[in-house]
Parts: C-alpha cells; sequence; structure tokens
C-alpha cells in the first residue's frame, strides 16, 4: 500500500494545504484576489470555477511555479516560500497540458522522473508496478507513450506523480478531452487511492459532474472564493437542490454584487463585514471557509 511522506507535529499538521490572503495579478489584471481556504489531510477537495476563474494561476502558486508575493500557502504546515523544498516534496501535480515523451515507453517516462527524485532504480520499478496495476495498466509498462489513448496518458501522468510518495495531489483540470468514461474512470480510480491511503486531492474542474456528494468544495469564481466546504452545506446554505444549482446561483450572485472573499472570521463576527451587517445579508450564499 502507498503511504504519503510522513510529516512531523501531530494535529498541528492536520490541514493538508492552507492558503491565507493570496492574491496575483498579471500587470493591471488580477488573476486571484484574496483567497483563503484550507484542505484537510486526506480529504478529496473540487476546486470548482469557470474557465478564467484563476484555478490553474492557483495552482501555478501553489506548486511554487509562480512567486507568491502576497498572502501566504503552506503544505502540511510548510509555508511554500520558507520551507520550499520541504513543501514541495510533499506534492504530487498533474497539470492540464500532456508531458510524456511520446517517444520513450511507459516504463521509461516513469523511471526517468523516479531518477530526478532520487529514487533508485529497483525501489522505482517496484513502485511504478504497484501504482500501474493501481489505476489498470500494469499490462502497458513497456509500450510506447506515443500508442496509448488520451486517458491511458493521463494515468500515466498520475502514476508519475504519485512515485515520490507525497501527501497532497493536485490535478488541475485533469480530465480536459477525455471522452466520458476515460474521465468516470480517472476520477474513480483517484478516490480510490484517497480511500485507500488517506491521500489528500485537491482536483480542479469546470464539470459540475465530477462533484460528488462526499467532497468537500472549493468555489473560485473571477479570482474570489465563493465558498469552500463540505458539498452538502454548500447546497444547504445555497438553498439549492444540487451542487449544479448552488454554483449557478453562488456564481450569478457574485456578478451582480462584486461578492468578494469571506472568510470564517467574517461569518463569526470579527471582521469588519460582520461589524456593519454585511455578512448577515450574504449568509444565504455564503459558507465558511475552512
Amino acid at each position: 500500500m502507498m503511504h504519503g511522506i510522513e510529516d512531523e507535529g501531530g494535529p498541528a499538521q492536520a490541514m493538508a494545504l492552507e492558503v491565507a490572503m493570496v492574491s496575483h495579478s498579471y500587470g493591471q489584471k488580477k488573476a486571484l484576489d484574496a483567497v483563503s481556504f484550507s484542505l484537510p489531510a486526506g480529504s478529496f477537495t473540487v476546486l470548482l470555477g469557470l474557465n478564467g476563474a484563476g484555478k490553474t494561476t492557483l495552482f501555478s502558486l501553489v506548486s511554487h511555479l509562480y512567486d507568491t508575493r502576497h498572502g501566504s500557502i503552506r503544505v502540511f504546515g510548510r509555508d511554500i516560500r520558507r520551507e520550499p523544498g520541504e513543501a514541495l516534496r510533499r506534492l504530487g501535480i498533474v497539470f492540464q497540458a500532456r508531458t510524456l515523451d511520446l517517444d520513450l515507453s511507459v516504463g521509461q517516462n516513469l523511471a526517468y522522473h523516479a531518477a530526478l527524485h532520487g529514487i533508485g532504480r529497483r525501489d522505482a520499478m517496484v513502485r511504478i508496478r504497484e501504482l500501474l496495476a493501481q489505476v489498470d495498466m500494469a499490462d502497458r509498462l513497456h509500450d510506447k507513450a506515443r500508442n496509448l489513448s488520451g486517458g491511458q496518458m493521463r494515468r500515466v501522468e498520475i502514476v508519475r506523480a504519485l512515485l515520490h510518495r507525497p501527501s497532497l495531489l493536485l490535478l488541475d483540470e485533469a480530465t480536459v478531452g477525455l471522452d466520458i468514461r476515460s474521465r468516470s474512470d480517472i476520477l474513480a480510480a483517484i478516490r480510490v487511492l484517497v480511500v485507500q491511503t488517506g491521500l489528500s486531492v485537491f482536483w480542479a474542474t469546470h464539470l459540475i459532474d465530477e462533484v460528488d456528494e462526499a467532497d468537500d468544495v472549493v468555489i473560485l469564481d473571477k479570482g474570489r472564493v465563493l465558498v469552500a466546504g463540505a458539498v452538502a452545506d454548500v447546497v444547504r446554505q445555497a438553498g439549492a437542490r444540487d451542487i449544479g444549482g448552488a454554483f449557478a446561483g453562488l456564481t450569478s450572485g457574485a456578478s451582480r454584487s462584486g461578492l468578494s472573499v469571506v472568510t470564517a472570521a467574517a461569518i463569526e463576527g470579527k471582521s469588519d463585514l460582520a461589524a456593519n451587517g454585511e455578512v448577515e445579508a450574504m449568509a444565504p450564499l455564503v459558507g465558511v471557509v475552512r
């Protein structure tokens, strides 16, 4: 069974990811605006937002491709700016773009990546075979990457991201361009890993049908977090019948009112918003950001 990197510190390390007041701009255009939320360890959390909402920018900051200049990001308690090595070794990342070397076999692609992480060849092959079996790809070890379907390539990329036994897996629009069956299979495989290994997953998508009732969800719209929490809580607080209705109501409400980030402190009456009554007015739309 695969286990994540051990994290010292006990209860203080219970959050897989903590994002606090993170903003990011491209020139004059603000892509993220005071984004705050946290992911419990061992959870499957969906980052739900339309194209252009800021999902990829957020993932680029969490993975340290972009420097975090405003706010802070912690991965299992490790600050991404102050301890980038410790934070990043706890991360596995699958970006939207395909990144396999098509001229290499599945095994060669994975062995090369394992070597970059300093994993010895013998140990690497054990992990590669174990993980390929978990995603139903054990018989494709020696196949050239170019001969795989889109869904199979994505599974190999997921295996690659898990080789160094990360504690938190980021997946940015991992099912884009895949057929319905491939999408379903990949989602199912990731959810099984969460249950069996305690892996924490942050899954970015714009597709409502990829959100399960048992998930946690962070809804991002125009660079702002509108709500974060358990799907059932978000649906109830939005007065909707399902997550699709909640998403539609929240995002349309944000467009009309210029809705901004609301944190747990605001809901609890510890901010200026609470003091002037704005939180009460927004309560039907916004849940506590955990």
